[in-house]
Order: C-alpha cells, then sequence, then structure tokens
C-alpha cells in the first residue's frame, strides 16, 4: 500500500506541476489580450473538458504533458510576404500558417499572438518554465524548513571497542591484541552528546570530526551530555591510518585501486543521522545546486541516451546516473515509501525532493532552444526582437514578423525523437530499472 500510495502521489503532483506549467503560459497570455482557445493537461483523447467564457478546459488520457492553443501564434502568409511552397517543407509552414488564421476570429486580428511584442511574448513563453521553478522552491522550502535534511551530528550513535587496522575487511571483530579504543577508555557511551571538545563548543559533527582528526596522541578534555547532565571526562586519541575521502564522500583510490590513508587522530565515536531543520535563506542555495546539476545532465542528455540504448542492448545492468522515466521516478518514489526501518519524515521529505527535482528538470528541459519546447519559442522571440532593434539602429523600416511557422518541420522532427526516447525509458524502466 506505500508503494502504491507514493506512486498515486506522483502521478497527482505531476499532474498538478503541469497544470501550473500551463497556467503560466496561460495567465499572461490572456493579461495580454490574446485569446487562449484550449487548456489541456495530457495528451490523446479526452477524458473530460467544459468551456468557460473562451476556453475549453480538459483533462486527456495521457499524463505526459499538456498545452495551451495561443489563437495566432504564426503569422499569416500576408504578414510575412506569401512565401512560396515549393517543397514538402514549406507546404507544412504553408499549411501550419492557414490553420493558425483559421483560428482568428473576424475582427479579432490583433488578439493574436504574433502581434504581441518581444518582451510579452517572453513573458507567455516564460510563464511555464518559471512556474515549474516556483513550485521546486516551494517543494524544496517544505523539505529544508519543514523537515530538515538528514544531517551527521554529535549525538553519538555508536562507540568503538578497539583500533581495528585500515586495511581491515569491514566484518574483522576486536581481538584481545587490539588497542582499546579512546572513547571506550574514557567511558563515553552510545547516546552520549559530544557538547565541547578540547575546550571548543561543538556545533556539528563535521567541526568535531575535524577536531579529533587534527589531535595528537596527548590527552584532551571532553564535555559530553547524557540524560540532562554534563560529564567531564577526558580521552586521550590514539594515532592511527584512516582512508582519506573526496568531497562525495568516496575514498579515494591510488594507482593500484586500493584506498589511501593517512595519520590522523582516532577516538571510535560514530555520529547519529538526524533530520535537521534548515533557514529558509538555504532554499535559494539548494534550488540553485539542483539547477545546475540539472543543466549539466541535459547538456550531456544525447550522450546518455546513447549509453542507455547501449545498456539495452547488451543487456547489462544501469547505472546509477542512467536518466529515467515517469515509469523510473514513480519506481524510486515506491521503493523510498516501502522501504523498511525509514523514518516517515525521511521518506517524505525524499518523496518531496525529488518532485522539487522533477519539476527543476521541468523548468531546464523546456528552455532547450528547440521548437516545440518553450525555449523554442523563447529563441524565435529572441530572433524577431534582434531583427527589430538591428534595424532600428540602422534606420530601416521595421520589418514584420518572425515566420515561426518555418520551425514546425523541425518541431515535428523533435517531436518524434522525444517520443522515441519517451518509449526508450519506459521500456528500460520496466526490464532493466536503475537500482537504488
Amino acid at each position: 500500500m506505500e508503494y502504491l500510495g507514493a506512486v498515486l502521489i506522483v502521478l497527482v503532483v505531476l499532474l498538478l506541476s503541469i497544470g501550473l506549467h500551463e497556467v503560466g503560459h496561460m495567465v499572461p497570455a490572456k493579461r495580454f489580450g490574446v485569446r487562449v482557445s484550449h487548456y489541456m493537461v495530457g495528451f490523446g483523447p479526452t477524458l473530460w473538458s467544459r468551456t468557460k467564457g473562451e476556453t475549453e478546459y480538459g483533462l486527456k488520457a495521457i499524463p505526459l504533458g499538456g498545452y495551451v492553443r495561443l489563437v495566432g501564434m504564426y503569422p499569416p502568409d500576408a504578414a510575412v510576404g506569401n512565401p512560396p511552397a515549393r517543397t514538402w517543407l514549406g507546404r507544412l509552414a504553408r499549411d501550419a500558417r492557414q490553420a493558425s488564421a483559421e483560428e482568428i476570429r473576424p475582427g479579432e486580428d490583433a488578439r493574436a499572438f504574433y502581434h504581441l511584442s518581444t518582451p510579452k511574448k517572453l513573458v507567455v513563453m516564460l510563464g511555464g518554465p518559471v512556474m515549474n521553478l516556483l513550485i521546486a522552491f516551494v517543494l524544496m522550502g517544505i523539505v529544508l524548513v519543514g523537515f530538515g535534511m538528514p544531517t551527521l551530528t554529535p549525538h553519538v550513535s555508536g562507540v568503538s571497542q578497539c583500533v581495528i587496522p585500515a586495511d581491515a575487511p569491514a566484518s574483522r571483530e576486536c581481538t584481545a591484541s587490539d588497542v582499546v579504543a579512546p572513547a571506550a577508555a574514557a567511558g563515553i557511551q552510545p547516546g552520549d552528546t559530544v557538547v565541547s571538545y578540547d575546550g571548543t563548543e561543538i556545533t556539528s559533527w563535521e567541526q568535531l570530526s575535524t577536531l579529533i582528526r587534527a589531535s595528537s596522541a596527548e590527552p584532551v578534555p571532553v564535555v559530553v551530555e547524557r540524560d540532562g547532565a554534563t560529564l567531564d571526562l577526558t580521552v586521550t586519541p590514539v594515532v592511527a591510518d584512516r582512508p582519506v575521502y573526496d568531497e562525495a564522500g568516496e575514498p579515494v583510490l591510488d594507482d593500484a585501486g586500493k584506498p589511501t590513508t593517512t595519520s590522523v587522530g582516532f577516538l571510535g565515536v560514530s555520529p547519529s543521522q538526524e533530520m535537521v531543520r534548515q533557514p529558509v535563506l538555504s532554499v535559494p542555495g539548494v534550488v540553485a545546486s539542483t539547477t545546475w546539476q540539472t543543466m549539466t545532465v541535459v547538456a550531456t542528455l544525447p550522450a546518455r541516451v546513447g549509453d542507455l540504448v547501449r545498456s539495452e542492448v547488451n543487456n547489462t545492468p544501469r547505472d546509477q546516473n542512467s536518466i529515467v522515466g515517469i515509469v523510473g521516478i514513480g519506481r524510486f518514489a515506491g521503493e523510498i515509501a516501502s522501504t523498511d526501518g525509514l523514518d516517515w519524515q525521511i521518506k517524505a521529505a525524499s518523496l518531496l525532493q525529488m518532485l522539487a527535482a522533477l519539476n527543476i528538470a521541468l523548468f531546464v528541459f523546456n528552455l532547450i532552444p528547440l521548437p516545440p519546447l518553450d525555449g523554442g519559442h523563447v529563441a524565435a522571440a529572441l530572433w524577431e526582437g534582434a531583427r527589430r532593434q538591428v534595424a532600428r539602429l540602422r534606420g530601416l523600416p521595421r520589418p514584420g514578423p518572425f515566420d515561426s511557422a518555418k520551425l514546425v518541420p523541425l518541431a515535428y522532427s523533435v517531436f518524434l525523437v522525444l517520443g522515441a526516447v519517451g518509449v526508450l525509458l519506459v521500456y528500460a524502466d520496466i526490464v532493466n530499472p536503475v537500482q537504488i
């Protein structure tokens, strides 16, 4: 039930995100006077619709996108000089212009989208992606401020009984010949909270760990809190070889593939992982970091699709960093929700964080400057505006609207490619899912 419930939550939030994305386009378009004939969430057959005012609102069967139909998206033949249609590409553009012109009611030509100024077109086209970014801010704010982030704290979860060599296997147990761990010898117990170390007030596990690793084999005063009372203890660290870790927390390997070690102070205490609430001002930084990471993924999307194809053709397990589709996202949500031993707050925060990342992905992906994505319309509007500015600076007549209908063949091609990738992702996420 937890698995199914999480999948349904993801589906509902996805539909809401798509719906709000389209609201981001529709509201400014209507404010600028453009007639919006359709507002639809999903593609394919219409499941439900209702007309209110001059707009038909509806829900379609395939919840993988949505659209708003802005009347007069393409300038008519007369506005672009009646270009000839000598090839099938030209005929596609001509048919798109004619279909767009037929949507314009008599006397309402001024309400056509193509009449908008460049700044207004940008507001309309960017309204959808920006709405997804705002959703990500809200969801990430709930996670960071409401639930907090899993954080290592100086609350002791475990105490080592001996000093085990760094190259020993993880299953190695203490023997009579091993040196007693300093923390155990000093009387530190699981459940204690380290309040100060060598006279320094402790506020985080990272701070305490840094101080311990910098210690020498000299007695150090330590204050711990136990059952509401503070205890003054003295601990004598040992200097031991311990693995070196990189910024991602992974062990650094030498040329032979073995973990690199360094001599550091060792106490023998393990931190606790707790949900620590973050300040509101931390939200923009986390959203910006996630956005940058998503941009790097999108920038390497063709290579990642190629890796996905190879893994399916060769029947090899997919990489942890492989791209996933809606089925994979649903699977992640279900596995997070149904994992035993996880606190419900961690599960809820993880799901919300994943949904925030999904909205950031929608924000970044829709800004790719290719039609039919929003970024393609943004690029067309910028090109139109640049042409007009150049003409103004050169004292030339104001050029007519950019014939964006010429991009229709490209839009069809991009749509087919995205559809093929979508089908591939559904197949891969079912038969060869990414394991988390």
